[in-house]
Parts: structure tokens; C-alpha cells; sequence
């Protein structure tokens, strides 16, 4: 069964609608990755926030407020008119909510706890259903009154990865006609210090597969898609494919021979009925650590041995963890967007100076575009703390 994704509503530091995401995107800005200090005691780092003022929850669900779900909300209200279309259509018992996060609502949860231990009082807006991890999917579910299977997957990096490979398993089950799916994370000190503490956050903007890479930018956004069986008037844009493995390696580093990803990779392509050579851009997880780099690029060559264009996208976006595989999941979708009428694709940012221990890949340069003979099928890599590795091919169904 093909799985549409037929509505894309997002939020990220590049812009606050597709259209603003695209055209930050295929320039390959990184001006929206900004140097702050606040995050890590005495330490400024860059990091990529959403600037763009958030719609405020509706009173009615006054306790469900948090920063995470004003993303989520944002994303939601681009394509309310779909949604409410898949309502009439559907029902809404016929429509679920899978989404992806890592922090929920943390940051305001771990403020209020502050207030606590230092005044044995809870602030007002603290509410402990804030930092439970269903608390995005609860609210969405609550916001549009809808009544399908309604949940979060939580697996860190590949949380909303995973999240699309599941509302496409919803609907191959006849249990929705419909599925709202993606992820959303919002920036907070909790996360931020844990990456800091494995010393894997970089002091500047992040160069991924780079000889002088050495660290993550953390990023925020909200990415959500309205995923059905029947195609869009305007696109037939699906997730034909999708694959994943858990190799355990370790509770955080990757496997070193990229053994995990190599497995995420040809299942994703076996599921889709495709060879390597049906690919045509790559979307690396390339978080520009060095173990992550050097396993995906091991990874990446033995699965495509005769090379695919490829880019890391986290120097323009940060790593928005939970949130990162729909994230760039929907910049493939943008990729193959009926507005993108030059095909651009988005170029890898980096300092150009290879690491020549590592297999070399095929970047994309600023300005490259698909050609009119390429296929129109583009996978996308997340990997994730304990080995959690997934893969997805976003691609036109003829």
C-alpha cells in the first residue's frame, strides 16, 4: 500500500511555513544558526531557534501549554484546511496522531520543579502532564477534538522517523484512513547539557565529515504531515519505503563499521522495491561527531557503491533530535515539491576539508539540481543513541 504524504506543515530555524523553509534550505543559510549564551554556564554556543513569534494555546487547553506544543500548533495551523477536509472525509475516529519528541515539555516542567525546590511552591502555569512524552500527541488529538489512535514514540534521534514508519503501519492495518505524523522538540537546558556533558556539542557552527569536525548544533522545530492512501490533487509525493535495525552497540556511540545504518539502508530499499542506483539524494544524519561521520560514511559507501549525491543539512538547521528524521524527511518532500520547478536540492555546508581516513561521497554543491533523468526518489537517514538506526525513501508514486 502506498502512504502519501500529502499536507506538510513545519517550523524550523530556517522559517516558519514550507515555502520560507525551502527557500533558506536550497541557499544553504546558516545565518539562522546563531551563537547564545544561557544555555551552559558560562559558555555560549550556537544554536538554531525558532525566532518567529508562536501561536499561543487556546484557553480550553490552557494546561497543556508549553513551548513544545506552540511549535507543534504553528505546524499544525498551516494545514488545518487539509485536516479539517481529512475530518469531513474520515471522521474523526478514522484519523490517529503518531508524532516523535524527545523533550515534550521539559524545560517549562523542569522550571516549575526549580520554583519548587526553592520556594516549595509550583508556579501556576506548572502542570505535571507538561513533561510526559504523550503530551504533544494529546494535545494535537485534543486541539482538533480527534478520537483514532493517538501516541509518541520516543527512541531519541530517530524518535519521528520512526513516527512516519508507524502511521504508514496504521493505515496498511485498516485501523486509520488518515494519519497526522512527524515530531516536534523544542530547545531547553535539560538536553542541551546532556550534550554538553558527553562532550559532543561543538563551540562553533557544526562541520559535519569534515577532518576538523567535532561536535553538534542542537536545533528546534515541529514537522507535521497529513498521510493518507489516496494521492494530493497537486503531487503524488509518498513515503514509498522505510527500514529499521537496532544493533545495541552502545547506549550512545554508533557501531563503528556502520553496520546498523548499512542494515537501516537496504531495508528501507528492499521495502520500496528499489535499487541503490534509484536513489537520488541521500539525506545524511551527519551529526559532524566523529563517530557518527566516520560509521555513516562506511555505511553509506557499501550500500552505494557507485555513489549518491549526499548532504548533511544540521549546519543550516541544527540537530532537532526527535524531530530530525521528519525534519529532513520533509526536506526531501520539498525537494520534490511541485514549487521547486528547478530541482534544487539542499548543498552540504562544510569547510571542504575532507577526512581522508574515511570513504569519500558525492556532495551536493550549492546551486546542484536534480537532472530531468534523475529519479524522483530520495532517501533519508536518522540514527539514534543505543543503535536505533532508520531509514526512509520519500519519492513520486507514478
Amino acid at each position: 500500500m502506498t502512504a502519501y504524504l500529502n499536507a506538510l506543515g513545519l517550523i524550523c530555524a530556517l522559517g516558519d511555513d514550507r515555502q520560507s523553509v525551502a527557500r533558506t534550505l536550497f541557499a544553504g543559510d546558516t545565518s539562522c544558526m546563531r551563537s547564545e549564551s544561557g544555555w551552559i554556564p558560562e559558555r555560549s554556543l550556537p544554536v538554531a531557534g525558532v525566532k518567529s513569534l508562536l501561536p499561543t494555546i487556546p484557553a480550553t487547553l490552557g494546561q497543556q501549554s508549553s513551548r513544545n506544543n506552540q511549535l507543534l500548533l504553528a505546524a499544525a495551523l498551516q494545514i488545518e484546511p487539509d485536516i479539517q477536509q481529512a475530518i469531513t472525509r474520515y471522521g474523526r475516529g478514522r484519523i490517529g496522531v503518531i508524532l516523535g519528541t524527545s523533550t515534550s515539555g521539559i524545560d517549562e516542567a523542569s522550571r516549575g520543579i526549580a520554583s519548587y525546590l526553592a520556594d516549595q511552591t509550583f508556579p501556576d502555569s506548572y502542570d505535571y502532564r507538561q513533561q510526559e512524552l504523550s503530551a504533544p500527541a494529546n494535545f494535537l488529538a485534543s486541539w482538533l477534538d480527534l478520537s483514532g489512535p493517538t501516541y509518541v514514540i520516543s527512541t531519541a534521534c530517530t524518535s519521528s522517523a520512526r513516527a512516519l514508519l508507524s502511521a504508514r503501519r496504521l493505515l496498511d492495518m485498516n485501523l486509520c484512513d488518515a494519519v497526522l505524523c512527524g515530531g516536534v522538540d523544542s530547545l531547553c537546558k535539560l538536553t542541551i547539557n546532556g550534550f554538553s556533558s558527553l562532550e559532543a556539542v561543538a563551540n562553533e557552527r557544526c562541520n559535519p565529515f569534515s577532518r576538523n569536525r567535532n561536535g553538534i548544533n542542537i536545533g528546534e522545530a515541529a514537522v507535521l504531515f497529513l498521510m493518507t492512501r489516496e494521492p494530493a490533487n497537486d503531487h503524488r509525493i509518498a513515503l514509498l519505503g522505510a527500514g529499521a535495525s537496532s544493533d545495541a552497540h552502545h547506549i550512545s556511540a554508533p557501531e563503528p563499521s556502520g553496520r546498523g545504518a548499512r542494515d537501516a539502508m537496504t531495508k528501507a530499499l528492499t521495502s520500496a522495491s528499489l535499487a541503490p542506483t534509484d536513489i537520488a539524494y541521500l539525506n545524511l544524519h551527519g551529526t559532524a561527531t566523529q563517530h557518527n561521520d566516520a560509521m555513516e560514511s562506511l555505511a553509506v559507501n557499501a550500500v552505494f557503491p557507485d555513489g549518491v549525491a549526499c548532504s548533511s543539512t544540521k549546519p543550516m538547521s541544527g540537530h532537532t533530535l526527535g524531530a530530525a528524521g521528519a525534519l529532513e524527511a520533509a526536506f526531501c518532500w520539498l525537494a520534490l515539491a511541485p514549487e521547486n520547478t528547478e530541482g534544487q536540492l539542499p548543498p552540504h555546508v562544510w569547510d571542504g576539508e575532507a577526512d581522508t581516513s574515511l570513504p569519500g561521497l558525492n556532495w551536493v554543491k550549492a546551486n546542484e539540481a536534480l537532472q530531468p533523468d534523475s529519479p524522483r526518489r530520495m532517501m533519508s537517514n536518522s540514527f539514534a543513541f543505543g543503535g536505533n538506526n532508520v531509514s526512509l525513501i520519500i519519492g513520486e508514486q507514478p
